[in-house]
């Protein structure tokens, strides 16, 4: 059985609300997120802190490469794109504590694409249905094989940190953020799980419990005010 956190997007009082009420019910549960920790909410720095401090494990994010890259390679196109997908908030975070920065980059570029688990298959976007004739059969029994062929499709807006289109069903319960919902919504064509229940505008944050491919419940934890930028809030 696991805990997967949605895509938390700066909220860093309400990760912390969610992952108390989680540890409440489930004391000794492996907690993973699927990435995005930071842009938009208020407190970027401390969500990366806090998920390294409690060691959860969490996928990139599209959110969390273009912050990378703006780091590392301003001039790139992924750097340019996030000046308009929450820079500011991330920037604002990180003022008084530019000496830590490079750790949370390094923390950032080594976070796994995926987590293929015998409980789900964990990924920010989740592997396209477009990907299909990119991947070899029994794709999910070559962890490093699978890794490098979704490597090389990283700036592709079917990549597994930019899909939004249908998602392949790969014989596995997919667990996604990256899409903004109200709900937590079950895919059951692609036999894919949506988590991101767009925390940093003002709505709430989630956590899917699933235990050998099948959701178990889900929990919730409103957005707390201090997390939220009145420049991201979105209506859904």
């Amino acid at each position: 059985m696991v805990a997967v956190i949605g895509d938390v997007h700066g909220c860093y009082h309400t990760l912390k609300e969610l992952v108390a009420k989680i540890k409440n019910k489930y004391p000794n549960i492996k907690i993973f997120c699927v990435g995005d920790l930071v842009d938009r909410g208020n407190n970027s720095f401390e969500v990366v802190e806090f998920v390294v401090a409690e060691k959860i494990q969490c996928v990139i994010g599209n959110h969390d490469f273009m912050f990378y890259s703006n780091m590392r390679d301003p001039f790139s196109l992924m750097a340019k794109s996030w000046n308009y997908n929450g820079a500011e908030t991330t920037l604002a975070s990180y003022k008084d504590k530019l000496n830590q920065i490079d750790k949370h980059l390094d923390l950032i570029i080594n976070s796994p694409l995926f987590f293929n688990l015998d409980d789900c298959f964990i990924s920010h976007a989740g592997i396209s249905k477009s990907l299909k004739d990119k991947l070899p059969e029994n794709f999910l029994s070559d962890d490093a094989a699978l890794k490098e062929i979704l490597s090389n499709d990283l700036f592709n807006q079917n990549s597994i940190i930019w899909a939004r289109g249908d998602l392949l069903n790969i014989g596995k319960l997919q667990v996604v953020g990256h899409t903004h919902r109200k709900e937590v919504y079950f895919d059951k064509v692609s036999n894919a799980i949506y988590i991101d229940t767009t925390a940093f505008g003002n709505n709430k944050l989630s956590a899917a419990i699933i235990e050998q491919n099948n959701l178990v419940e889900i929990i919730d934890q409103k957005t707390n005010a201090d997390d939220v930028n009145r420049n991201w809030i979105y209506q859904l």
